[in-house]
């Protein structure tokens, strides 16, 4: 049997790859292919420079021992693990780590909660109330960290906080000059609902998008179907929020094991350290006790905890199906 290119050739027409045609289709098909890979190549190096390049000198500083006088002298000691030996056996890395741990939980899942019950109850109000709703988050949200703390530490204040005058008024005369800041589980709380107060409003919108996404239809049949609020919420209205729920868990999980500034500025981690995080261990033994290795040490196994608990939950985010396009 005669070959395609032979017979090609005895029909005087060319091979298909001699032909201009093609040649200028395979050209086109491989700068299709590379264009958007140039595109984002200057987002990359940007990305790398402005994110891997100072975690991999976190991860460098971890095994040095970088205090002030070595910074200052610009001199090198490497120390191997030393740093992160003196972390791994203190005591009270492990109690800051716990409290954490604790901490971290308890704002997320109350965060979601309320956020997630604000969301159901913004797509049942009139539309009037609803705005009034809105506005107030948005002002809740847009209300710089700082400055909400100034006014919850005026609020919880023992001589002058509105909270022990209130408690007081109605009959609870033993919050007369109650220290809110005495124990390190109170002065936690605080900064708990302080926390979840300005983390509310972003998981409210984000979970009322998703509900106000779901078509009317399938309520309607649901109502139908004879289902009641309950049922109605469990059949329709969560697999709307559930990737929704999924994202803002993974991102309040991030935020919350991170927060520096209200644990600091409420009481820079007192009484005598009951309300110390690891951020704020890693800012007292970074800036405040010059002793940077021993920081960088503290930050890789934050980095290394934060790992371990979202590794799976990211997995399962990236493989669910109501995520899939």
């Amino acid at each position: 049997m005669t070959s395609t290119v032979d017979t090609a050739r005895s029909a005087g027409t060319p091979p298909p790859a001699a032909r201009p045609g093609v040649r200028r289709r395979a050209r086109r098909s491989l700068s299709d292919l590379a264009t958007p890979y140039l595109m984002l190549g200057p987002a990359v190096l940007v990305m790398l420079a402005l994110l891997c390049w100072p975690a991999v000198q976190v991860l460098f500083i971890s095994f040095r021992k970088l205090d002030l006088g070595e910074l200052v002298r610009g001199e090198v000691k490497w120390v191997g693990f030393d740093n992160y030996k003196n972390v791994l056996t203190d005591p009270d890395f492990w109690v800051i780590s716990l409290r954490t741990a604790v901490f971290t939980v308890v704002l997320v899942a109350s965060t979601l909660l309320i956020g997630l019950g604000i969301a159901v109850l913004m797509r049942h109000l009139a539309g009037w109330v609803r705005v009034v709703l809105q506005v107030c988050l948005v002002l809740a949200w847009a209300t710089p960290i700082v400055a909400t703390t100034t006014i919850f530490q005026w609020m919880f204040d023992q001589n002058y906080g509105i909270l022990n005058k209130t408690l007081v008024k109605l009959g609870f005369d033993s919050y007369q000059g109650y220290s809110w800041f005495s124990t390190g589980t109170s002065t936690l709380t605080v900064i708990g609902i302080l926390i979840v107060w300005q983390a509310v409003p972003f998981i409210a919108f984000t979970l009322y998008a998703g509900l106000i996404g779901t078509p009317k239809d399938l309520y309607e049949a649901a109502a139908i179907d004879g289902a009641n609020g309950w049922s109605a919420f469990r059949a329709v209205s969560w697999p709307s929020v559930r990737p929704l729920l999924m994202l803002t868990t993974f991102l309040s999980v991030l935020w919350d094991f991170r927060a520096f500034t209200q644990v600091w500025a409420i009481r820079q981690g007192g009484p005598d350290g009951k309300s110390t995080t690891l951020p704020v261990l890693l800012y007292l033994k970074g800036i405040a006790g010059s002793h940077f290795g021993v920081s960088a040490a503290v930050a890789v196994l934050m980095l290394v905890i934060l790992v371990a608990v979202t590794w799976r939950y990211v997995r399962l985010l990236v493989r669910s199906p109501e995520t899939e396009l």
